[in-house]
């Protein structure tokens, strides 16, 4: 596919789900998608089943509304370009950016974070993030497990699932309506890793395929179904567009509680950010991250539990001006600005609402970029070291974790690993550290790996 193709194509999922709703991509996907959706559930379980599992204690209901929001920068965003910069090292490593004081005194960002900055007391910087397992995938820190790596033999991940999944598993949505675990990105295999060996009832639900799918089929007007009569008589109209020629009066009590959850709009609300207004989505951004962070904080607040968001494949990796995304001055500049409101607009808009200290935020990537720039006025991927942003999740904030070399080479102190970022996400999530899961093969498996532990100095 040509770098044009899959621009335009990223482009359009990114944009283009916003627009149309309810009757228009039902004519576009067919009503038979709403009926049959009612039936094959938003996510791995299907609605009846899920409703069934519920009540029998099977998947239990959460106690509280605790979240997590994963800012995916794929392709490897820029330690020392961004939030671990190096003002007194030489110009080929400091790069093109000056540095700003943030709110919290003796942290500097680069000077295309003026928002962060603002923020700085509610933000952790983890600048000694060991990403030596990670390779150019989402893998290993969407997982949170060192084991969890790309191998490109077809066991990628070694059957290790992802945070979200285990999250599906153990802790469920907080509100039955919702999928536990939604993904929304442009590239689902570059960007969004699943639940591997766990089952593909834990696998995320690709969001942006859901937005607007939930209207009602033309013909159907859900005030005026208000007995079983009616619902009946208005989808026995649709019999010649199902598959099977099955009547609600043929499905079990969960089959009709699935539809109903439909017809109740939950789910739909949820993924309408037409619903917002101007003046919020213009807070958020009006572009890729921008408006996927907004839709994000309407699915924490409507109940799901997990949600990574990736504005755009590879959109991170900035070898040089040479390739598609460019070096860091002409390729990474743009985007700064963009990721900078996305995280401000999402931290202020959360804890207006009450939902910041119950929603641990993230931003992060796959690993850091080389500290010397290259001859094509970028860098290349760099193992050793990189860094992340956490906000939120009732956590201590308002500093800087961890240290590189003055050249931003390798870590100096204050060791982050990835299994230490997932016992961090669990611990948050309320679930024991010491949960296992049962591989196919009918050995027990830990959730956290190697010794992880949840981040000191965030406690």
């Amino acid at each position: 596919m040509s770098d044009t193709t899959t621009k335009s194509h990223a482009h359009q999922h990114a944009f283009g789900w916003l627009q149309p709703t309810g009757r228009d991509l039902l004519t576009q996907r067919s009503r038979r998608w709403f009926l049959q959706t009612g039936l094959a559930g938003v996510g791995g379980l299907t609605l009846p089943r899920l409703l069934q599992a519920r009540e029998s204690g099977k998947v239990a209901a959460p106690h509280s509304k605790k979240s997590v929001i994963l800012f995916w920068l794929s392709g490897g965003p820029s330690h020392i370009d961004m939030w671990d910069p190096k003002p007194d090292a030489p110009s080929e490593i400091r790069g093109p950016y000056h540095t700003i004081p943030t709110k919290v005194s003796g942290i500097r960002l680069c000077e295309h974070l003026p928002l962060q900055a603002s923020i700085m007391d509610k933000l952790s910087i983890l600048r000694a993030v060991d990403c030596k397992a990670s390779n150019h995938t989402p893998i290993t820190f969407q997982a949170g497990n060192p084991l969890a790596q790309r191998t490109d033999n077809g066991r990628d991940g070694a059957g290790y699932p992802s945070m979200g999944s285990v999250v599906a598993k153990f802790r469920g949505p907080n509100h039955p309506d919702l999928p536990a675990f939604v993904g929304l990105a442009p590239s689902w295999v570059a960007d969004i890793y699943e639940a591997g060996d766990m089952g593909s009832q834990y696998a995320p639900v690709k969001g942006l395929e859901v937005v607007g799918k939930f209207g009602l089929p033309e013909g159907i007007v859900a005030d005026r179904l208000r007995s079983r009569n009616e619902l009946r008589s208005s989808f026995d109209r649709l019999r010649r567009d199902l598959d099977q020629q099955k009547t609600l009066e043929q499905l079990d009590r969960y089959n009709r509680q699935a539809y109903e959850m439909v017809l109740g709009g939950h789910v739909q609300r949820a993924f309408d950010v037409s619903q917002e207004s101007d003046s919020a989505r213009d807070a958020y951004g009006r572009n890729e991250i921008g408006e996927k962070a907004l839709l994000a904080r309407r699915l924490v607040e409507a109940g799901v539990s997990f949600t990574v968001v990736s504005g755009a494949w590879g959109y991170f990796d900035h070898h040089g001006d040479n390739v598609r995304w460019g070096g860091i001055e002409k390729g990474l500049t743009p985007l700064l600005p963009n990721v900078d409101r996305a995280m401000y607009a999402l931290v202020n808009d959360l804890e207006q609402r009450g939902l910041l200290d119950d929603t641990l935020v993230l931003m992060l990537g796959e690993f850091g970029r080389s500290p010397v720039i290259n001859k094509e006025a970028g860098r290349e991927h760099w193992t050793n070291v990189m860094s992340m942003l956490v906000a939120g999740g009732g956590l201590r904030h308002g500093q800087a974790v961890g240290s590189t070399d003055h050249k931003g080479y390798e870590i100096k102190d204050g060791l982050v690993r990835p299994q230490d970022l997932a016992a961090t996400v669990y611990r948050h999530m309320g679930i024991d550290l010491q949960t296992h899961w049962i591989s196919p093969q009918g050995r027990p498996t830990p959730i956290v790996v190697e010794g992880g532990r949840p981040i000191p100095e965030l406690a």
